[in-house]
């Protein structure tokens, strides 16, 4: 291999490296800001990146991230999740009623999306998580069944790097939808012993969409040093 080919992967394989970093491109951790050590207030702005968060069909308030186990949220005594409650009636709205993320993706590949989610005992057992392109038309991806009430399932994990046209694009969103018991008209209640009702509660927190950047990072000077000696050492043997 000569001295330019060599070049050529050195760098090759340093923008590689660099580029293969997962990124927080948006995220809502839903607590006040600046804080203010109540879990009854918070934010539906995103505590990192830009995005838009919204209710449908249902209402919400602000209650402990703590509570319940709690959420994955570092934060204490201030940790503040999304409460949303107000569901559809028994044998309605199937997928239709919950929470709506939309943040661009331009400048990512590989996106995927996560978040912790409490059941209450009467919440919708099933979740639904749908995806979409263009910001109007959506598909169903994920479906995930919160099997115990009163509890926090933490890092629900949506993997969308194979969905065409999802990555680096204006128009990206998800949302995660209360969704009837797979082939059935009914919603299943999350606690085994309860009954399904519209005043049943999802808790939403540390919600999240990461990816890969496409465009190369900026490689830490010591790794191009190695490559420059590296490069330095064949041109020397060269001469030899």
């Amino acid at each position: 291999m000569n001295k330019k080919m060599m070049m050529a992967a050195v760098l090759v394989a340093l923008s590689v490296s660099a580029g293969a970093e997962a990124a927080v491109i948006t995220q809502w951790n839903f607590n006040s800001n600046p804080a203010d050590a109540a879990t009854g207030t918070g934010s539906t702005s995103p505590s990192i990146g830009s995005g838009a968060a919204s209710l449908l069909g249902t209402t919400a308030t602000f209650a402990s991230g703590d509570a319940s186990g709690g959420s994955s949220d570092p934060a204490t005594g201030d940790d503040s999740g999304w409460n949303t409650s107000g569901y559809a009636a028994q044998g309605a709205g199937n997928k239709t009623s919950g929470t709506q993320y939309l943040v661009s993706t331009v400048g990512f590949d590989n996106i995927q999306i996560s978040y912790d989610l409490r059941h209450s005992n009467t919440s919708s057992k099933y979740e639904q998580v749908q995806y979409t392109t263009d910001g109007s038309s959506w598909s169903d991806f994920s479906l995930f069944s919160g099997a115990t009430g009163d509890t926090w399932f933490n890092g629900r994990s949506v993997d969308l790097s194979s969905v065409a046209g999802v990555a680096n694009n204006a128009n990206f969103g998800f949302r995660v939808l209360a969704a009837f018991a797979p082939a059935t008209s009914a919603y299943a209640a999350s606690s085994p012993t309860g009954t399904y009702g519209t005043a049943g509660t999802w808790r939403f927190d540390m919600v999240t969409v990461s990816g890969t950047a496409v465009a190369a990072v900026p490689v830490p000077g010591a790794v191009w040093l190695f490559g420059s000696a590296l490069l330095g050492f064949l041109g020397i043997r060269r001469k030899a």
